[in-house]
């Protein structure tokens, strides 16, 4: 089930803590400064977008006249309380990669968010110290569904691409994980539950939670 795998790489919102839901709250606030009602198709046109690409469209589309950073700044205030304070693991994810850490496996995390929240909430939920890397979009070329960043991560977990198993939750995640030549896991979240055939189509395997995961370890059924 896991190819023989000698490196996991974790995609982080929707993935391995459910924060997926603020973000759409944030997006309907900061639009509503502007007297903007949230586009239906806004939320499809970001996915995978890093922190940067993400406030340039912002700025591109809605014509707002703030720079980049300012914009990103100004999001980064909106979720970093609830990052601290309230975002919590996904179901299953705690047991998940405490067990891996102690088999000796390569641990990443690839994700979109901005790295002050992304620490945050990893130190606040106290899985930040079983990673080997964690990295950001905005720390490479492009975002997903670019390969980049997996890319990255694999080169710092000095591991072939072809000996990584990434877990994302979004079509633009998988597509980037399988563009840098890794095998793929949907994992199941709310947010993406249109899409979730899709996901299931374009992965390797999919879970609908850690859970299914941890259930292999216990059945012996490993690598």
């Amino acid at each position: 089930m896991f190819f023989d795998c000698k490196a996991f790489i974790f995609d982080l919102d929707g993935t391995l803590v459910d924060s997926m839901w603020i973000w759409k709250q944030i997006d309907i606030d900061y639009l509503k400064k502007y007297g903007i009602e949230l586009p239906d198709d806004l939320q499809h046109e970001i996915e995978g977008m890093s922190f940067t690409e993400t406030a340039q469209y912002f700025k591109d589309r809605f014509d707002i006249n703030e720079d980049i950073e300012k914009i990103k700044d100004e999001w980064n205030g909106m979720a970093s309380y609830l990052y601290e304070k309230e975002i919590r693991l996904k179901k299953g994810v705690a047991k998940l990669v405490e067990r891996l850490s102690k088999r000796g496996v390569s641990l990443g995390i690839g994700t979109s968010n901005f790295r002050a929240l992304a620490e945050s909430v990893l130190h606040s939920n106290g899985i930040h110290g079983y990673f080997d890397v964690i990295r950001t979009s905005c720390e490479v070329e492009r975002g997903k569904p670019s390969p980049d960043i997996y890319l990255k991560v694999a080169e710092e977990l000095k591991t072939e691409p072809s000996k990584c198993l990434v877990f994302e939750d979004t079509y633009a995640g998988i597509l980037a994980a399988k563009r840098a030549g890794m095998k793929a896991c949907a994992v199941y979240d709310e947010h993406s539950k249109a899409r979730w055939q899709e996901l299931v189509e374009l992965s390797d395997m999919n879970v609908k939670s850690m859970d299914e995961i941890d259930a292999e370890f216990d059945s012996g059924f490993y690598i």
